[in-house]
Order: C-alpha cells, then sequence, then structure tokens
C-alpha cells in the first residue's frame, strides 16, 4: 500500500507521526529516507508522541547511532547515516533491537535495508523549505 501525503510545516510532518505512531505495536520496523534536513526526526518525535512517550526528548540520534525511548512500549531511534553499511550495523550487535519488544524507527534506513524485515514500514520524505512530500509504503494501511 502507497500513500502520499504533503506538509507544509514541521508542526503538520509532526502531526503526520502522532497518527502513524498511534497504530504502532510492538515489532513493528519503520525505514525513514530523505535529504538532510528533511524532517526524519521531525516525523519520529511525532512518532513517538503518538506512542505516548514523551517527544520533547528526541533529538537525532547520530553520534550514538541509537536513542531509546522508554515507555509501554519503547521506541529504538537509529541514525545509520556514519555507518559504512550493513556489516558495520552487524557488528555493532544493532540488530538486535528489532527482537526486543519495541518499535524501531531507522532514519537513513536505505544504509541497511538488506537487514530490514520483509515488513518494514518505508518513509520517503522529500522537499525542503516548507514544503515536503511524504510517502508511506506499508503492507498495512498505517495512516
Amino acid at each position: 500500500m502507497r500513500k502520499e501525503f504533503e506538509t507544509t510545516s514541521p508542526e503538520q510532518t509532526e502531526e503526520l507521526g502522532r497518527k502513524i505512531g498511534k497504530r504502532l505495536k510492538p515489532g513493528d520496523v519503520l525505514s525513514l529516507d530523505g535529504d538532510l534536513g528533511a524532517g526524519k526526526t521531525v516525523i519520529t518525535r511525532g512518532i513517538c508522541a503518538g506512542m505516548g512517550l514523551d517527544p520533547s526528548d528526541v533529538q537525532s540520534p547520530t553520534f550514538t547511532i541509537v536513542n531509546e525511548y522508554e515507555g509501554e512500549v519503547p521506541l529504538f531511534h537509529f541514525d545509520t547515516y556514519r555507518l559504512s553499511g550493513e556489516d558495520d550495523f552487524l557488528a555493532s550487535g544493532l540488530d538486535e533491537y528489532f527482537y526486543r519488544g519495541g518499535v524501531c524507527v531507522i532514519e537513513w534506513g536505505s544504509v541497511i535495508d538488506g537487514l530490514l524485515p520483509e515488513d518494514t514500514v518505508r518513509i520517503g520524505i522529500f522537499g525542503s523549505g516548507s514544503e515536503r512530500k511524504i510517502v508511506i509504503e506499508s503492507k498495512e494501511e498505517i495512516v
């Protein structure tokens, strides 16, 4: 299933994330891709809020690779931009997060595409400035 959305502000992008977050369940994996500054962290902040977690803590895990946000269902927020590929991800043991009963949101998921579960929700964020096109591909309706 493929759906396209347009947002014209960070608040709208975050609201779309909030709607997605309300539908997620343990074990879900989301892959986010788009240009630098496209809104990957903003949509993640919304996903966090939709899951009932505190979105004010959400920052891009650029230097730590993964941030954990605890809640009834935890959110594991990855940034794989600095990894050289799938081998780096595996060598760091990060694939174990897929089986920890939380939701995984992976910025720059294309870096580890071959490792992602088959039912991964893929979100592309395109555009800059105030206008963004967000394309969501998933096996079941997510928004």
